[in-house]
C-alpha cells in the first residue's frame, strides 16, 4: 500500500517512527522539516522536506498546502498517516479534497488538552488515534491505541 507518513521533526517523528513494525512493508514517503533529527533518523527513506515554522506561520501554510497538492496528487497514496504537527494539516485538506484516506494519531504528552492541529485534523480524520484514555473527553470518536513512546 502507498502511505504518506506526515509530521513534524523531533517528537512527533520519534512517534510515528515507533510504528516501523508497520509502514516497514508500505510503499512510503515521508513528509517532515529537515532538521538534524529528521535526516538523521529517515536516512535511506524517500523524504519530501516541508517549509517550517508552521506556527501560526501563513505563508507556510500555503507553501505547505501547495507542497501537499503536489506530492499527494504526484504519489497517489492510498492513506496519509500522521501525529501532527503544523504540516498535517494542509495534507489532511488535501487529502480530504483527492479522496485519500487519513489517520491521525494524537501526541503523547497532550493528556487533558486536545492540540490545535488535532483540532483541526479532527474532522478530516477517517480514524483518529489516541494514546491515552484521557483524550477521549476532547476526541469522543477517538480510539486510544496506548502509548507510542
Amino acid at each position: 500500500m502507498r502511505v504518506a507518513l506526515v509530521c513534524s521533526s523531533g517528537g512527533h517523528l520519534a512517534q510515528l517512527h515507533r510504528l516501523q513494525r508497520w509502514w516497514v512493508d508500505q510503499d512510503r514517503v515521508w513528509v517532515t522539516f529537515p532538521t538534524p533529527d529528521a535526516k538523521s533518523l529517515l536516512t535511506g527513506e524517500w523524504v519530501v522536506w516541508a517549509h517550517h515554522p508552521t506556527t501560526r506561520n501563513v505563508p507556510n501554510l500555503l507553501l505547505n498546502l501547495r507542497l501537499a497538492w503536489r506530492v499527494l496528487r504526484l504519489y497517489r497514496p492510498a492513506l496519509v498517516v500522521s501525529t501532527g504537527a503544523g504540516v498535517a494539516y494542509p495534507f489532511f485538506v488535501t487529502a480530504r479534497a483527492l479522496g485519500i484516506r487519513t489517520i491521525y494519531i494524537e501526541v503523547f504528552d497532550r493528556i487533558d488538552t486536545a492540540t490545535l492541529t488535532g483540532r483541526l485534523c479532527y474532522g478530516l480524520s477517517d480514524l483518529f488515534l489516541l494514546q491515552w484514555e484521557e483524550q477521549k473527553t476532547a476526541y469522543p470518536r477517538g480510539i486510544v491505541i496506548g502509548p507510542l513512546l
